[in-house]
């Protein structure tokens, strides 16, 4: 082969890798639109006919779920979905770097469960009533450091159950809450305020009201937040 007819077919494939990644990437966006779409409308229907107040990620409302002092330097607020794999890293990224970041952070959770996971409502609906019992925080860390355990069952709510039992919690009262209207509507309206902010797919993470990328490991969150706070 000539180096003139190499080049053209160095150049031919440099063509045909970049209308694959092109191909690629329209999928990915029209499998985006796929999820985001029919949650979008849902929400924005309950939001027309009722429901409970959004907020915007940068303020946070007596019903929120929040660890870290009240007085902090930065509100790290992530919408989240039980179910899903990334969101379950991320919450581990943030508890590793919570001793480093806990002094300054204000961590607030809200809900944005998706339509791709069949137990994703339910768990939002559980960890809330377990809320009511004092005992998110403790719900939220046995739903994602177990996630792999129910996830894949038909049915999660006896797994659901056996956490509650775990913590001590009163099972019938949990129950009772969990069906709550209110509970729905809750979740309901941290979707809505999710998406008036942006929120296209989970984990979304805010600082102070500014989106951000995922961090991958708890140095590069730290670092993250370093950065942002010296600005």
């Amino acid at each position: 082969m000539t180096k003139s007819s190499d080049k053209k077919a160095r150049r031919e494939a440099k063509k045909q890798q970049a209308k694959r990644r092109e191909r690629v990437q329209q999928l990915l966006f029209r499998a985006a639109i796929v999820v985001i779409v029919p949650i979008a409308l849902f929400v924005f229907y309950q939001g027309i006919f009722g429901g409970a107040p959004v907020y915007p990620p940068e303020q946070v409302s007596a019903s929120d779920h929040v660890l870290g002092p009240d007085n902090a330097a930065l509100t790290l607020t992530v919408y989240g979905d039980f179910q899903c794999p990334n969101c379950a890293t991320e919450a581990m990224v943030i508890s590793q770097a919570w001793p480093r970041i806990s002094n300054r952070v204000q961590l607030v959770f809200r809900h944005f469960p998706l339509d791709t996971y069949p137990h994703s409502f339910e768990a939002a609906r559980f960890a809330e009533a377990a809320g009511r019992q004092g005992m998110f925080w403790e719900f939220y860390n046995l739903l994602y450091g177990d996630q792999a355990s129910w996830s894949g069952l038909p049915d999660a709510t006896a797994a659901f159950e056996d956490y509650a039992e775990q913590l001590g919690l009163d099972l019938e009262q949990l129950r009772a809450d969990a069906a709550l209207p209110e509970v729905r509507e809750k979740i309901l309206a941290d979707q809505r305020g999710g998406i008036r902010a942006g929120v296209r797919g989970t984990p979304t993470m805010y600082f102070n009201g500014e989106i951000m990328p995922n961090p991958r490991t708890a140095i590069e969150l730290t670092g993250m937040i370093n950065e942002f706070l010296a600005e």
